[in-house]
């Protein structure tokens, strides 16, 4: 099969399994796993943050975030799109009491202007507006990137308010070499990011949240309380380490086989639109007479998986996993679809 549903299905490479087999282990709760701390120690250096903390899942990650940055009755504002919002199991009620301010925007991505208008006033009757927080790639949006301009001027809405802002950073890797930026530029912008490993990266689990050190301290405690404390994490850790250092530049690979796939699509007529491609993440709309699942099932059919994203639109994900050769069969069988 050649798997396109999504980067979380990537396996970990030879390499990467002799990094992981050979890491030095201890118990991490007692902070004395070494694999755990360099990559921790690694992870905050190159974004230019004070601290890190290693977790099982970029969900965690975030929740996390959201419960030390707010109280119960609070609020958070995120786009409509977001994964906070969508795909977190209303962990942002259950964990942390708040309600959501959602924003539309421009695939997941808001504006400084929708922000500031979005706060609450100091009013008995509204929630207390307590975060703001961000996307980046967006998901939902088909990997579209922020604009550091715009990421600039949210956070200074934020310092204007004395909001702290998060930064749901899953496939933050892929927006900084799309881009062409540098990791640092992030710690700068946010109070906090989560940095997902197991995605295009490459390894099998695990996810980062970075910060201030007391913030990182209190998010220790949170991760503690929702079952997050690990013994020898070490040989996750390891892969962890191996996949920011060796595979971040890679991923302007997988940036040209979404394009090549998201060009292919538009070669059909019965597809309405193609999200435009900046990164790894391939979102196709078709006209409303096709049935989306239908698409999926004749791919499926030829050993090619991925997602319907809703009844008329298909999601594909590249990734380390995929060469050229797997590529290019894929752009056949899109090419042979029929309706």
């Amino acid at each position: 099969m050649i798997d396109l549903r999504s980067d979380t299905v990537t396996k970990p490479t030879e390499a990467m399994l002799q990094a992981m087999y050979h890491a030095k282990v201890g118990d991490d709760v007692f902070k004395e796993d070494e694999a755990v701390n360099e990559l921790q120690e690694y992870a905050a250096q190159l974004l230019g943050m004070e601290a890190a903390l290693f977790c099982p899942s970029g969900t965690m990650t975030n929740q996390i975030a959201i419960k030390v940055h707010t109280q119960p009755g609070g609020e958070v504002i995120c786009s409509q799109l977001s994964h906070i919002y969508q795909y977190e199991g209303g962990g942002i009620a259950a964990n942390s009491g708040c309600s959501v301010a959602l924003l539309p925007g421009d695939r997941g991505m808001i504006t400084a202007q929708a922000v500031e208008a979005a706060i609450q006033p100091d009013d008995v009757h509204k929630p207390i507006t307590q975060l703001v927080s961000l996307e980046n790639t967006s998901n939902r949006g088909g990997g579209a990137c922020y604009q550091l301009a715009e990421m600039q001027a949210i956070a200074k809405v934020c310092k204007k308010h004395l909001l702290p802002l998060h930064l749901d950073g899953a496939r933050l890797a892929n927006a900084w070499i799309a881009n062409n930026e540098k990791p640092q530029q992030y710690g700068e912008i946010f109070t906090s990011v989560s940095l997902c490993l197991s995605k295009g990266l490459g390894a099998p689990v695990g996810s980062l949240l970075l910060g201030s050190k007391t913030f990182i301290n209190k998010a220790t405690r949170w991760r503690k309380v929702f079952g997050g404390g690990m013994r020898q994490a070490g040989s996750l850790a390891a892969a962890g380490l191996y996949a920011l250092r060796n595979n971040v530049e890679r991923l302007a690979t997988d940036h040209q086989h979404a394009k090549l796939l998201g060009q292919t699509w538009l070669q059909h007529s019965f597809v309405q639109q193609v999200l435009p491609v900046e990164t790894n993440i391939v979102v196709v709309n078709f006209d409303e007479a096709v049935d989306a699942k239908k698409i999926v099932q004749q791919l499926a059919n030829n050993k090619i998986l991925c997602f319907a994203l809703t009844p008329h639109s298909v999601r594909m994900v590249t990734h380390l996993n995929l060469q050229a050769n797997d590529i290019d069969a894929v752009i056949q069988n899109i090419q042979k679809l029929s309706i």
